[in-house]
């Protein structure tokens, strides 16, 4: 049983059991508060590589669609319509961010040599379905650069928060692990001029 204790002159002392027990409560509410907050980014993280995926399947999507597009005009050019089927193909069978990241270049690479076929054959530029496809996959482009940065924010915030003291305790106990970031490759990084 709890008893308050008035010392000299009128004051209160608190008896260390409940001063122990004030302790412990607020030590369970800041684990269980920073276990929910780790969870909560945890999730974000996870929507966000979600909305990657939902922006590249788009993306491949498209791509057929385009390259019979092109193939219609330039038959003879084997070659690149294989290097974007192979790369389409890579990233709708891609797993886990890296391997994504990866892909996502490799088609990238491969969409620039289509583009590149079609800037020779000007009755392909002035098609307006392959127009409305070009349209489409930039407005396409723009979402997944969206979608990526969204996701490294997210990652951000959340490997930050496993690392930093004290919350670093908690996510050790709980095995919280950090995520990797969604990397552009090199050819990202590179300004790309698309003209038709």
């Amino acid at each position: 049983m709890l008893q308050l204790r008035y010392g000299k002159g009128g004051d209160i002392h608190l008896s260390p059991l409940l001063i122990g027990g004030g302790v412990l409560l607020a030590l369970i509410l800041y684990f269980v508060a920073t276990y929910n907050s780790l969870v909560v980014l945890k999730t974000r993280i996870q929507e966000a590589l979600s909305g990657i995926d939902v922006q590249l399947k788009r993306r491949a999507d498209l791509i057929p669609n385009l390259v019979e597009t092109v193939k219609g005009y330039a038959k003879h050019e084997k070659s690149v319509f294989e290097n974007v089927t192979k790369a389409r193909s890579a990233l709708m069978n891609a797993q886990g961010v890296q391997e994504k990241a990866e892909a996502n270049d490799m088609l990238t690479g491969a969409l620039k040599s289509l583009f590149a076929v079609a800037e020779a054959y000007p009755d392909l530029k002035a098609n307006t379905n392959f127009q409305d496809l070009q349209r489409q996959l930039e407005d396409t482009e723009d979402k997944v650069a969206y979608s990526r940065q969204f996701y490294n924010s997210n990652v951000l915030d959340y490997n930050a928060k496993i690392q930093m003291f004290p919350s670093n305790i908690v996510a050790g106990m709980f095995g919280f692990k950090s995520f990797e970031f969604f990397k552009a490759g090199e050819e990202d990084r590179e300004n790309v001029k698309v003209s038709f």
